[in-house]
């Protein structure tokens, strides 16, 4: 039986299917509590080592080699563990590439790019990447991912996204509020103003839109709150269900598991897919009759990707779907 990847896509790349949190960690002792975390309850969530802002004034090089070798620890079962660089502005991004790539290419999932000023800056930070790989020797592309958090950048986001090479977009909240000079006030920094306020939502939109238009993963920014489980799990909803992000940000290990449950496909849908796609497999892709409507290719592919998802984010799936599957 042929696997929905190699049947559904046909000329085009496959639609990148993430853990539903991307997990910020920016010093060695945080870094390891993730992995710790992330042991226990699966891959249902990324870690990124934070050499940006996770990193002393002076010891640039040191934190980059401390982070790499997190990667590369033992303690890294599930190969999940990436790292964000210094912006392109700053002297160090390329040492921070240099340094990581050079320990830990080979099992970098991602590399997140900040603060970029438009396309350019992409483009030239992603060049330099290959070329890192290619003195290497390494054997693979590393994905990137690309914070969209200034004016600039906004202003290119399609042209960012269709920068080969970029897995994700990722919006960075506070920076764009605060490249705004005071013209959106500090509660848009928060819920509710940060869905609300006209010029965030609008950011917001033009982030999915322009992700979910060339193939790429929307991913949103972090939520304040770091106690209030219901708090964080509505942000995560409405990020999902009012702007179509897919994954999201988390800062504290508290926000994990609320975000994960938000973002993850209803248990209807999910059951309904695993029908779907069972039965079209059983008949080799041509179209099917379910539940007196109509199936073919076209809603294989939204259930195949729900169903992936769903698998993502360490839904309970029957065994027999896992088998044929995953």
């Amino acid at each position: 039986m042929r696997h929905p990847s190699d049947v559904l896509f046909p000329g085009e790349k496959p639609f990148p299917i993430l853990p539903a949190v991307d997990h910020y960690a920016g010093s060695e002792k945080l870094m390891k509590k993730a992995l710790q975390l992330q042991n226990e309850l699966g891959p249902i969530f990324d870690i990124t080592c934070d050499c940006e802002d996770g990193a002393h004034a002076g010891a640039e090089r040191e934190h980059a080699e401390m982070a790499a070798g997190i990667i590369m620890s033992a303690d890294n079962r599930h190969g999940r563990v990436a790292a964000r660089v210094h912006d392109f502005t700053h002297a160090h991004w390329q040492q921070d590439l240099d340094v990581i790539v050079s320990i830990a290419g080979e099992r970098l999932p991602f590399i997140t790019l900040p603060k970029p000023r438009g396309a350019d800056d992409v483009r030239a930070q992603i060049d330099y990447l290959r070329g890192v790989e290619s003195r290497l020797g390494l054997r693979r592309e590393i994905p990137v991912h690309v914070l969209i958090e200034t004016l600039g950048a906004l202003h290119e986001v399609w042209e960012i996204a269709a920068l080969p090479g970029v897995e994700s977009l990722d919006f960075g909240l506070m920076d764009f509020v605060s490249g705004h000079h005071g013209a959106i006030p500090g509660s848009a920094m928060r819920s509710p103003g940060q869905f609300d306020h006209p010029l965030v939502a609008r950011a917001k939109c033009e982030i999915t839109t322009a992700a979910l238009g060339n193939g790429v993963v929307p991913t949103h920014n972090v939520t304040t709150e770091l106690k209030d489980l219901e708090v964080i799990r509505n942000d995560a909803r409405r990020a999902r269900d009012e702007f179509g992000f897919l994954r999201m940000w988390s800062i504290h290990p508290n926000q994990i598991v609320p975000i994960v449950e938000a973002m993850r496909p209803d248990f209807s849908e999910v059951e309904k897919a695993v029908a779907i796609v069972t039965a079209a497999q059983d008949k080799d892709w041509a179209p099917i009759a379910h539940e007196g409507l109509l199936h073919d290719r076209a809603s294989y592919r939204y259930y195949w990707e729900l169903l992936a998802r769903a698998h993502a984010t360490g839904m309970t799936l029957p065994p027999a779907a896992l088998r044929r599957f995953f």
